[in-house]
């Protein structure tokens, strides 16, 4: 029997992507399952909810992660509300060279607050660095909101790749230290929702997983 010295840690985590439409969340999401970016001509608008599962290593330790990546569009907002459920982690996105995007967060936090209350681990990303001459948004601005919403800031390019697996450590150390997240089940059992595959497309559907919310 193996010991049980060793402090446990989640094995799997539910992190969700969330932030105005056209803000480069699936951008952040390719860029770190697949070392891919798409170009606007390229992509398109996600449509409900796409959902990628990834391997990480953080400080040593191996997590899965299962990365949901919401639409912003107002009209899937009671479509994708029900994906809260059991997340660990947030990551917040707004385009620095969109103000709109980054006046809009407060209704995103309070979204987070309803559904997920205050211990969630938040992560607030400015991204599209890259488009430093069309910045509407300092880095200090953003910076300052996201101290007073007590939430980690990071800024990222995921055109460029800069800092976008930082975003992705950043939120799953921020779980593994807020132990209220994951230790009401056991190890390797965190709640968590999975689909084989990734990459899957669900359109004006509910939510697949009927396990107890860990918000």
């Amino acid at each position: 029997m193996s010991s049980e010295s060793a402090p446990a840690t989640p094995a799997n985590l539910k992190i969700l992507l969330i932030g105005d439409s056209s803000v480069g969340k699936s951008s952040l999401l390719l860029r770190f399952a697949d070392q891919s970016f798409l170009s606007e001509e390229e992509g398109s608008t996600t449509i409900g909810v796409d959902f990628k599962v990834q391997r990480i290593e953080v400080d040593g330790t191996k997590y899965k992660l299962s990365i949901w990546d919401t639409a912003g569009q107002e009209r899937f907002r009671t479509i994708t509300s029900s994906y809260y459920r059991g997340a660990q982690g947030v990551i917040l996105v707004y385009d620095v060279s969109n103000r709109e995007s980054f006046d809009d967060l407060p209704r995103w936090i309070n979204e987070i607050d309803t559904y997920c209350g205050p211990s969630v681990a938040k992560v607030i990303v400015g991204n599209k660095i890259d488009k430093e001459f069309s910045r509407r948004v300092p880095t200090t601005e953003g910076q300052a909101y996201a101290d007073r919403m007590e939430s980690m800031f990071l800024e990222a390019s995921a055109k460029r790749g800069i800092a976008v697996d930082d975003v992705f450590q950043t939120v799953v150390r921020k779980i593994v230290a807020t132990p209220e997240l994951w230790q009401k089940h056991k190890p390797g059992t965190a709640n968590v929702n999975t689909m084989p595959g990734a990459g899957v497309k669900l359109e004006a559907k509910g939510p697949v997983d009927e396990s107890p919310c860990m918000c």
